[in-house]
């Protein structure tokens, strides 16, 4: 399917440099044909004029050696013009354009690897999705039964946090991580605790806004998210 996606591309990336060119060659040819034309008039009004007794047969006969002459200059130069300038760049382009793309997709793509249709990426997220609150469950299990203000409960929170995060779980996230600063309050954790508040309710509350204020007074002047969360207060 990806070679007939390429091809599809290629071609209509192209389209427009074949109508362009194909309309070069109409108006060549467009301009061409008035000019035959405008010639054959002249071999008629010289003929006419021989039999008038208005020029004499050898200004007749070199009059019409040199029509016959533009003539066949117009044939000879007109026509290879059009083909060769019409049609040699149109078909260089068709043949290098696709030939360079296919070395460009072998080169950086992955034509070797399968394909991986949307409904078993759902099913595999879905999966995961499953898996993850399983383990949040029996994560929870385990921290219900150590000291909330233990070394080892203050991390299972912080990892509880995390997890809740990467689900979306915004407020769910926001409760652990507070449990995790009960035990031993963190700037860093303490901030990530307010936004995770702040986006879990659309704006900074005043609980959200007063750990904010507590983690911009506990952190570094160099903290990288202080920015963020002066923004944040100044209701940025």
């Amino acid at each position: 399917m990806i070679w007939v996606g390429i091809a599809v591309l290629c071609a209509v990336a192209l389209l427009p440099l074949a109508l362009s060119q194909m309309r070069g060659m109409a108006a060549l040819r467009g301009r061409r044909a008035p000019a035959l034309a405008l010639l054959r008039g002249q071999l008629t009004e010289l003929d006419r004029d021989l039999a008038e007794g208005r020029i004499a047969a050898p200004e007749h006969e070199a009059a019409v050696i040199e029509v016959q002459r533009r003539m066949l200059a117009e044939a000879r130069l007109s026509e290879p013009a059009v083909e060769t300038s019409g049609q040699s760049p149109a078909l260089v382009a068709f043949v290098l354009v696709p030939v360079g793309a296919l070395a460009l997709y072998l080169v950086g793509g992955s034509p070797g690897l399968p394909a991986a249709p949307l409904a078993a990426r759902v099913a595999a997220a879905e999966a995961r999705a499953r898996q993850e609150m399983a383990l949040i469950g029996a994560l929870k299990g385990a921290l219900a039964k150590l000291d909330p203000a233990s070394a080892k409960a203050r991390r299972g929170y912080v990892l509880l946090g995390n997890a809740e995060a990467r689900l979306g779980n915004m407020m769910g996230a926001a409760e652990a991580w507070q449990t995790a600063l009960a035990a031993r309050f963190d700037p860093t954790l303490a901030a990530e605790t307010a936004e995770a508040m702040t986006e879990a309710n659309g704006h900074v509350t005043p609980a959200a806004a007063a750990l904010f204020r507590r983690a911009l007074a506990g952190a570094p002047a160099d903290a990288p998210w202080r920015a963020m969360v002066e923004r944040r207060l100044g209701g940025g």
